[in-house]
């Protein structure tokens, strides 16, 4: 391996999961030298046949370049990853998948050994990344010199996108977009199980869905106009009364065709205490402070 801690085009990549892989591709690909490591060894061959330098151990890995990027299992593999190894000096990128509250605390553990931190926040799956045409994006966050510095490199496998200084903003608005895909996901998948058993063909559900679902989607720009404005009545097609009504049939539908209705009941139930509070005339964007007064 090639040591070279002045280079500022090297990227050192710790984690060779399948998203780590094909980051490390993307550079490859784009001419930066990368020094790599795994702690199932094996999975860095692949990237050594395409011209990656592999470390033998992190510490070693780190000492190659300053632009240091982790993509590990969680943070707590982050922290024991780099157990002991000298960051002094050098720009840690926090690719791993973490809480808002971990990647604070992760910069400030950063910063106490020597080193800036940027979080980073994936939006993508692997065969989308090194893909300009894909979409892709990662959101960052942290130190603005440290991202601003290399932006160029970060900018290779994904679109970069900086939100701001607040170390748990990138993780933040990673897991915001992320919490609203799994609830698409589970609408999807009871669409899909209330129409198993009839006679209606799983690829006509399926292009039905994405029109519709498609057609719904510029309520995110109404509920944020109406959380600006605090403003939940005025001009509401659809209030939570009458949703509420209308969720009862769908929870007599899914009786009827033996669907559980468990993927149903959380928006009702949340909908009825708004209701309850006096909030019947509201849409569905007032139902995003009954959550704040009612954490887990």
């Amino acid at each position: 391996m090639t040591e070279n801690s002045t280079d500022p085009s090297r990227i050192v990549l710790l984690g060779l999961g399948d998203m780590g892989a094909a980051f490390a591709r993307a550079w490859l690909a784009a001419g930066h030298p990368v020094t790599v490591w795994n702690r199932t060894a094996s999975r860095a061959e692949p990237l050594a046949a395409q011209g990656a330098d592999v470390a033998a151990d992190p510490a070693a890995a780190v000492a190659a370049g300053r632009l240091v990027l982790t993509c590990l299992f969680d943070d707590a593999s982050v922290g024991s990853t780099l157990e002991g190894v000298d960051l002094t000096g050098k720009d840690l990128v926090d690719l791993t998948t973490s809480t808002p509250g971990e990647a604070r605390a992760r910069a400030e553990w950063a910063a106490e050994r020597g080193a800036r931190f940027v979080s980073g926040g994936i939006m993508a799956v692997p065969p989308m990344v090194g893909v300009p045409e894909s979409g892709a994006y990662t959101f960052y966050s942290g130190s603005a010199e440290a991202f601003a510095e290399h932006e160029g490199a970060l900018s290779v496998p994904t679109d970069a996108r900086f939100q701001g200084e607040d170390p748990g903003s990138a993780s933040l608005v990673d897991i915001a977009l992320l919490s609203a895909m799994n609830g698409m996901f589970a609408g999807i998948t009871h669409a899909f199980a209330l129409t198993r058993r009839s006679q209606v063909p799983p690829a006509q559900v399926a292009e039905l869905l994405q029109g519709w679902l498609a057609a719904m989607l510029p309520a995110a720009g109404e509920f944020a106009a109406r959380l600006e404005s605090g403003d939940f009545t005025t001009g509401v097609v659809s209030n939570l009364a009458m949703q509420a009504r209308g969720e009862e049939t769908l929870l007599r539908a899914a009786g009827e065709e033996g669907v559980s209705t468990e993927l149903l009941l959380p928006y009702g139930d949340l909908m009825r205490r708004q209701i309850a509070a006096g909030g019947g005339d509201q849409d569905g964007a007032g139902l995003v402070d009954r959550l704040l007064k009612e954490p887990a």
